[in-house]
């Protein structure tokens, strides 16, 4: 599979990554997430994708992989969730990284994010600069942060971080315009999530109450004819766009992860289809910002 430079981080990421939310369910028996995250190394990818709110998903990935720790590049997200801290304070991000290298099995992590963190506390400095402190220490490679629109911007314009995940998809393009250029200027990875867009067209009704409501609402005002198969668009789109390092999908069927991976390795949609997507989304655009 492709790979590419992640910004100036000093490593390369695969065009396609794995957001290993699903694991972290109980929808899968152990065997099977053993089975699934070595699938995900063997088949290429080597970009793998996780965050302290992913239930057991740090636990698997130190459970199943870690002994192939070398093969691929580790990302996590921290600020919450750490037993005798307050959330978004310096003592939680400097607790959160030490865990996460515990948990994982690790000694050291490549992107840590801060996982969607207020804009307010982005602005007064104390977890950026315990994140900053974790790189310092070895810990951490790559400062990063994880979320959308103005705490994205500010994320980018700061100059303390080296890479960002934000929303990149056919519903979901604001980025494109802004943040990613400005990103790509400063030498930053790019990890896009959500390229399928939590998948609005397998819906023929509003979906309401599901994940991907908002979006299967702005598809349907875009009302964009294409000639091909949504999913394959959806992740060409994302994947090849100006600015993106590499893309998540996230998956617990190793039959959907090798298509994604044929998908990709399709390259760029056709240059009208991918301007025709830009311009559904500019032609319609109702201050959609993106979603968290």
């Amino acid at each position: 599979m492709e790979e590419r430079s992640f910004g100036s981080c000093g490593f390369k990421t695969t065009a396609l990554g794995f957001g290993a939310g699903h694991i972290g369910g109980n929808e899968l028996t152990e065997s099977e997430a053993s089975v699934l995250l070595n699938s995900v190394l063997d088949l290429g990818i080597n970009l793998i994708d996780t965050a302290r709110g992913y239930g057991l998903s740090e636990e698997r990935i130190g459970k199943y992989i870690s002994q192939r720790r070398n093969e691929f590049i580790l990302s996590t997200k921290v600020g919450y969730g750490i037993p005798g801290y307050n959330d978004w304070t310096y003592g939680c991000i400097t607790a959160g990284v030490d865990e996460a290298l515990r948990i994982m099995k690790t000694d050291y992590i490549d992107i840590v994010h801060l996982h969607s963190c207020p804009l307010g506390t982005l602005r007064h400095g104390e977890v950026i600069d315990a994140l900053q402190n974790a790189v310092l220490s070895g810990k951490v490679r790559a400062a990063a942060y994880s979320g959308e629109n103005e705490e994205l911007k500010f994320a980018v314009e700061s100059g303390r971080f080296r890479s960002v995940q934000t929303s990149v998809n056919i519903t979901d393009q604001r980025g494109l315009e802004t943040v990613l250029p400005a990103a790509k200027e400063k030498g930053m990875g790019v990890i896009a999530k959500r390229p399928l867009a939590n998948v609005p067209w397998r819906f023929s009704e509003r979906p309401y109450g599901e994940y991907c409501e908002q979006y299967w609402l702005r598809w349907k005002k875009m009302n964009l004819e294409i000639g091909m198969d949504w999913n394959e668009a959806a992740l060409r789109f994302a994947a090849f766009s100006n600015g993106v390092n590499t893309c998540i999908v996230g998956t617990s069927s190793i039959d959907h992860l090798k298509k994604d991976i044929a998908v990709v390795e399709e390259g760029p949609l056709p240059e009208e289809i991918y301007k025709s997507i830009r311009n559904a989304f500019k032609k319609n655009d109702e201050d959609w910002i993106g979603l968290v």
